[in-house]
């Protein structure tokens, strides 16, 4: 149970002790929250005592009184203003005018409530007053997180772009100087590293307009009932040259004319993304096998390969942003990082699943399942 913390503020003795009272055992049950919520209370009698135990220990709201001996509600809501930490006031008046109302608006008042209250007009306002800094803490915590994922994203991009720039780098510094002699092949073999690392380059930022076009929900998205066994046939298509230089097969199993409600970029982004791992993480002479099939309510998609497989425990970190399995085996295989986050946050955009199984040495099968009214 969370505890928030008041300070009462009024030179009435009944009123401080009554409110106390009201609030000592209250508590309020926060559904949005899914939590309950008790308070833990204080009361003093002046403007210039509320000053010193604000100091001391800074509340989480202040039910403070306009009139108050010596210093007055609003010159402390005055001295008040500026502090880093966010005290929710609430202004307890008898003398209510708009003129009040809205100069303690001005200095930083939450909320006013009127003399003489009933303790439920009393708890009525505390409970508002809660939810509302609840919120306020939520929304903090959301932006402190956002902050925290952006920096970490931006420092493994810098990370990632880093070491393929530097390989460029040495690549076209040799070839300036002929530090390499004068054997043309082996300058061939750089410019053709070179243009490897850049095409890995490209895709990586390409992988990364994609998603934060996904995540941010700007990417205009065109539905239509997509023909999956053609769009299937067409990846595969694209995928066969680089599958015939490992002599790795390309299968597809699908019922002529699976059709899903969808957007056909987003499905033909799935689909590559599945392919393309297929064939860059398979053995020499492999086979990937695209399989599909279709229920009344959704349709199955699965993409296997007979390659490297991974262990239960790089399968749970494959969802990551920029994770990829770096061991022996894959040391020499580029790729984003990117491209299997994208794939399960399309997965969730069509309230489907996506589960992963693999054997080390063996092979890996992603499976999609996607309903029939998906979009």
């Amino acid at each position: 149970m969370e505890t928030i913390r008041i300070l009462i503020v009024d030179d009435e003795v009944g009123m401080r002790t009554g409110a106390e009272r009201a609030l000592r055992n209250f508590r309020v049950h926060l559904n949005k929250f899914g939590q309950e919520v008790g308070f833990e209370v204080r009361h003093v009698a002046t403007g210039e005592e509320a000053l010193e135990a604000i100091q001391a220990a800074p509340p989480d709201i202040l039910l403070l009184d306009h009139k108050l001996p010596g210093i007055s509600g609003l010159d402390v809501l005055e001295r008040l203003r500026g502090r880093q930490d966010e005290i929710l006031t609430v202004m307890i008046t008898a003398y209510a005018s708009l003129e009040t109302a809205v100069t303690a608006t001005k200095r930083g008042a939450y909320d006013f409530l009127a003399k003489p209250f009933t303790p439920e007009e009393l708890t009525g306002v505390v409970r508002k007053t809660a939810q509302h800094l609840l919120l306020q803490k939520q929304a903090r915590q959301l932006a402190e997180e956002k902050r925290r994922m952006r920096f970490e994203f931006i420092s493994v991009l810098a990370h990632e772009l880093k070491t393929p720039i530097n390989a460029v780098e040495g690549y076209l510094r040799i070839i300036r100087d002929r530090e390499a002699g004068d054997d043309q092949a082996v300058y061939d073999h750089m410019i053709r590293r070179s243009l490897v690392r850049l095409e890995g380059m490209r895709k990586m930022i390409l992988d990364m307009l994609d998603l934060t076009r996904i995540e941010a929900g700007t990417r205009k998205r065109e539905m239509s009932q997509v023909d999956l066994s053609a769009l299937a046939a067409e990846i595969l298509e694209t995928h066969a040259p680089a599958a015939a230089e490992k002599n790795i097969a390309l299968c597809l199993q699908a019922p002529e004319g699976l059709a899903l409600w969808g957007d056909r970029d987003e499905l033909a982004i799935m689909l590559n993304n599945l392919v393309s791992n297929a064939v860059k993480y398979n053995r020499p002479e492999g086979e990937v096998d695209v399989v599909m099939s279709a229920a009344s309510q959704a349709v199955t998609l699965s993409v296997a390969d007979t390659g490297i497989g991974m262990t239960t425990e790089e399968a749970t970190r494959l969802f990551e942003e920029f994770s990829r399995i770096k061991n022996a085996k894959t040391r020499d295989i580029l790729g984003s990082g990117l491209g299997l986050s994208i794939v399960k946050k399309l997965v969730t955009l069509y309230d489907g699943t996506l589960k992963v199984e693999s054997t080390p040495d063996v092979g890996t099968t992603f499976t999609v399942t996607l309903p029939r009214a998906a979009g």
